[in-house]
């Protein structure tokens, strides 16, 4: 068995892991990065055809902390930030077999059909409501009482659709949608909230963050392979299996024992850290006791199918928007339809269009298991019906991806798992749970945990 001496060991070669291992090393410690599969970067993966240029798992991150800019800064030269043009501002929602814009000030607000006049004046009165007192109150909950249903149903659903493919009924608001939350409890309101929060931003002194969706040229992928070439072979270790971990008492060590290639590694690191789905715990981790696993792995994730569907000629067609989002009230097919090409560069041949269609979420899980073919169909007609591409217009290009763990739900357990990571961690020197079990699901959370982890452990 080869012994591996390292200040960290690091399992899982995703965003989070990458990041940190990054980190790590800039700060001068030494860093072992285990990964299962032949490649780093986890669920991101950009994949280029003829002439199309998309992605089978994340399409963009939404706001650029200091930390984002700070990573991308680092590997200038290797690959570069790019951010969406000004169609991504816009957002379609899906309401009665057509896309209306999402409005985006008052008298949109006004003339929108998206929402009932009742809640049109409702919304009048948002800044004198009374703020909530249920820490546990659901964002549809939260979002019924202080702006009315229509808003649920035509707004706030289909955005949580695009971001956790999930169920405002379920998911925790203080846990799903941090901001909105605070913007309440600290504000009183909303609309005052943010009002507030801009003025406030005003009198700081500009930072490095910036606002706004971003992706990377060339797609997402170029990110996590210019943190791998940055980090070096050296640290890296794919195609592991049987990979577990034990703490040593006697030494304060931990053992970390894997298999590369029918040979036996055994890693001995001072720290330990974790950033896989909370799914795979229970064999990484076996010295951890039931009662902490079960809080730990009683995470659900909402399965995801993607596909990305390309046109080399338009025809005359138009859109100008980040995409278009279906409320579940429609009861379709899809969660939405993202248009890369139309916010980013090189993602499709001139004159032509990428999408991206996703389908499945939390309620309709079982499309994951649909046939390549019924998947194709149930694209063709909405291509058709939807996006207003004549009859005898057929796509040039569909590729299909499924991911049965896309996006952790933060529900009603989510205390309970939060609460179970901090006793380990507490319990256990030098263990550090990580991943997008807490803190956040969005790539810019990915990022700043590994920066933070990377601080913690120094």
């Amino acid at each position: 068995m080869e012994r591996i001496e390292k200040d960290v060991v690091i399992i899982g070669g995703g965003l989070t892991g990458l990041t940190t291992a990054l980190q790590l090393k800039k700060k001068g410690l030494t860093v072992a990065l285990l990964e299962k599969s032949d490649r780093t970067g986890g669920q991101i993966a950009t994949h280029s055809e003829q002439g199309f240029l998309f992605e089978s798992g994340p399409n963009t991150g939404s706001g650029a902390s200091e930390e984002v800019m700070e990573l991308y800064h680092f590997l200038s030269g290797r690959c570069e930030i790019e951010f969406a043009t000004k169609e991504a501002e816009s957002r379609w929602i899906w309401k009665k077999g057509k896309f209306h814009p999402l409005p985006g000030g008052l008298i949109g607000g006004i003339t929108t059909p998206l929402f009932t006049m009742g809640d049109k004046l409702r919304i009048l009165g948002e800044p004198f409501r009374r703020k909530g007192s249920d820490p546990d109150e659901t964002v549809a909950a939260m979002t019924a009482r202080r702006l009315g249903k229509s808003f649920l149903d035509y707004a706030v659903d289909p955005f949580l659709s695009g971001v956790y493919a999930g169920d405002p009924h379920t998911l925790i608001t203080r846990h799903a949608l941090p901001k909105l939350y605070n913007l309440e409890q600290q504000y009183g309101s909303f609309i005052g909230g943010s009002i507030q929060k801009a003025r406030e931003a005003m009198k700081q002194p500009a930072g490095k963050a910036r606002k706004g969706i971003f992706s990377t040229y060339g797609g997402m992928e170029q990110l996590t392979r210019a943190m791998s070439a940055a980090i070096g072979g050296e640290e890296t270790f794919l195609s592991l299996t049987g990979v577990t971990v034990a703490p040593d008492r006697e030494t304060g060590h931990w053992n970390t024992t894997a298999t590369q290639q029918g040979g036996q590694l055994l890693f001995r690191s001072r720290h330990l850290v974790t950033t896989t789905g909370a799914y795979q715990l229970p064999e990484l981790l076996p010295f951890v006791d039931a009662s902490s696993m079960k809080q730990l792995t009683s995470l659900r994730y909402a399965p995801v199918v993607q596909v990305a569907v390309g046109v080399k000629k338009l025809d005359g067609l138009r859109f100008n928007a980040f995409g278009g989002l279906i409320p579940t009230a429609e009861k379709e097919d899809f969660l939405g339809i993202l248009f890369p090409s139309a916010c980013f560069t090189g993602r499709s041949p001139e004159g032509g269009m990428l999408f991206s269609f996703f389908m499945g979420g939390i309620r309709n899980g079982s499309f994951l298991d649909l046939s390549d073919r019924e998947i194709e169909e149930r694209v063709i007609r909405s291509f058709h019906r939807m996006l207003r591409f004549p009859a005898e217009k057929e796509p040039d290009l569909i590729r299909i991806f499924r991911h049965r763990y896309a996006i952790p739900q933060y529900e009603r357990s989510s205390e309970e798992r939060f609460r179970a990571v901090s006793s380990l961690e507490k319990q256990y020197s030098g263990l550090h749970i990580a991943g997008n079990l807490r803190d956040g699901i969005g790539m810019g959370h990915r990022i700043t945990q590994g920066f933070r982890l990377a601080e913690e452990i120094q």
